[in-house]
């Protein structure tokens, strides 16, 4: 008799993490966007805007690897009120940045479980932002209804 064939689990991927992120983000009254360009020409994984006018920036990593050759990240700093890292519940999470927030998230959602500290922006950088964000949203939202006319 054959044993019986073992289903590992797949690892999570960022789209997986980001999933759960933006899911968790909704729940917790912000408004989440993937792939956010920074004015400094970066890219964060996810940017969110809360009610407050708070922006909240996250950077996605799935691997120790990801981690260790990641040196833009401070590059997001300037451009976020707070800060986190988001990873899936398996990263070795002492590895990560005690400066920055953390959350871990699968692809049905997520948990903060280290709060970032606030660095609140300049009145100024926080309107073009929030400009730049609102027109991010828009113009997605409007080639999402109507992929043809773009």
């Amino acid at each position: 008799m054959s044993e019986p064939l073992r289903v590992l689990p797949l690892a999570l991927t960022p789209i997986d993490v980001a999933r759960g992120v933006r899911r968790l983000l909704l729940a917790e009254g912000l408004s989440p966007i993937c792939e956010f360009a920074l004015p400094n020409g970066r890219r964060l994984d996810v940017a969110a805007l809360g009610p407050d006018g708070v922006i909240a920036g996250v950077e996605i990593k799935v691997s120790l690897c990801d981690l260790r050759a990641d040196e833009k990240w401070p590059e997001y700093l300037p451009f976020c009120d707070v800060f986190f890292f988001a990873v899936p519940p398996e990263f070795p999470m002492a590895t990560l940045p005690a400066t920055t927030g953390l959350i871990v998230a699968d692809r049905f959602g997520g948990a903060i479980i280290r709060e970032p500290p606030r660095h609140p922006l300049h009145a100024s950088r926080r309107r073009a932002l929030t400009l730049r964000f609102a027109m991010t949203a828009a113009e997605r939202l409007s080639r999402a209804l109507d992929p043809n006319g773009f």
